[in-house]
């Protein structure tokens, strides 16, 4: 059993501050989750919690039914493969692997099988007489995760085993994780502040802010229903585009009206916005539901082109709306690579607001639609 329930689980310091508070999170057996959010947030602390590396101030921590809140690391089997990768450089690949079990009393001709096989699955093969200076990053990597998998454990915690390799490698060692979790699996957790990273590799993602946990569910799931407008922002580059109006009735509907901007709010929105009306809101929409041609359904709106980033399959377009009234807002368009303007240009782009989010400016909080799925085609 490998499955990993944190009951209401804390961790206070002596000088009183949270690192982490009241998290209440149950991970199903085989399950790969992602702990996505900023430095500080607690996401790390709360691995430790599990692993065992630092103790629980409140709260039940269980790993296969058995609490564990003061079983030490070593009886846990729980393997744990840091940022730095902490391999012996004195020692070969082969020897790095083997390393725990040797130190456990593991029978030689036992550690070698160990190795064999979890060299073969990683593509260490060729590389196990080599010292670690000799390896590149990538490589590296495999081996820290190869002396976790010879381990046999029950569980897999990864903290930000990624953010040391260039994008390229990191991109492949994200595929490369994800198939062995299939191979394996094994119950993974992943800390990580890559959004990226969170949105392709995980069943699901538990965003952390500040010591607490605000938001779990599945990657697309959490994107297209944010809880607040921190998620909202973080998890996507770039971020949702966040601008401050006033939802009114108009006729038997109603409208998000700002300045440089006048929306319709769908029929699917509007019982559950109809509440809200006559009150100051945040009107939440993605660079991707802004459009440069005319969509069925869509509404215009007039963007002065701040900036302009070609990323070859699509670009992104920075640019600001109103500003009559006050400082113009600065949004962005993710369009397609063949759309270019100028810096300064005013160009009209469509909107659909069937994707809209509405967030109470004081608490940050979404008010409650009916919540939306994205499918994977």
């Amino acid at each position: 059993m490998s499955s990993i329930e944190l009951d209401h689980v804390s961790k206070l310091y002596a000088n009183g501050a949270y690192g982490v508070r009241d998290v209440d999170l149950s991970i199903g057996e085989g399950e790969f989750v992602i702990f996505l959010g900023p430095s500080g947030c607690g996401k790390s602390t709360t691995l430790r919690m599990i692993a065992g590396l630092e103790g629980i101030s409140s709260g039940d921590l269980r790993i296969g039914g058995r609490s564990v809140n003061n079983v030490p690391p070593r009886d846990r089997n729980i393997a744990v493969v840091f940022q730095s990768y902490a391999l012996y450089p004195h020692m070969s690949v082969r020897d790095n692997m083997g390393f725990g079990l040797k130190m456990r009393g593991v029978g030689k001709a036992v550690i070698d099988e160990k190795i064999r096989e979890a060299a073969g699955l990683l593509g260490l093969t060729p590389y196990l007489d080599r010292k670690p200076a000799a390896l590149s990053g990538g490589q590296r990597q495999r081996v820290a995760l190869g002396r976790a998998i010879v381990r046999d454990p029950v569980a897999f915690l990864l903290d930000e085993p990624l953010s040391n390799l260039d994008a390229q490698l990191r991109a492949e060692m994200r595929l490369e994780l994800v198939k062995l979790h299939r191979r394996l699996g094994r119950t993974i957790v992943h800390v990580t502040h890559d959004q990226v990273e969170a949105m392709t590799m995980g069943d699901r993602i538990c965003i952390m802010r500040e010591g607490s946990m605000i938001q779990v569910g599945k990657p697309l799931e959490v994107y297209a229903n944010p809880v607040d407008t921190f998620v909202a922002r973080f998890l996507a580059t770039p971020p949702m585009n966040l601008i401050p109006a006033r939802l009114e009735g108009r006729g038997d509907g109603l409208a998000v009206i700002g300045d440089g901007l006048d929306v319709p709010v769908p029929d699917m929105h509007r019982t559950a916005y109809a509440p809200v009306a006559g009150r100051e809101v945040i009107f939440g929409l993605r660079p991707e539901d802004l459009h440069e041609t005319p969509q069925p359904g869509c509404v215009r709106i007039d963007v002065t082109v701040v900036a302009m980033e070609a990323l070859g399959v699509e670009n992104i377009l920075v640019g600001q709306i109103g500003g009559t009234g006050g400082k113009p807002v600065e949004i962005a368009a993710r369009l397609s690579r063949h759309f270019t303007a100028p810096v300064g240009a005013s160009v009209p782009l469509y909107l659909d607001a069937r994707p809209m989010h509405l967030f109470d400016p004081e608490t940050t909080r979404a008010f409650p639609r009916p919540a939306l799925r994205i499918v994977k085609s």
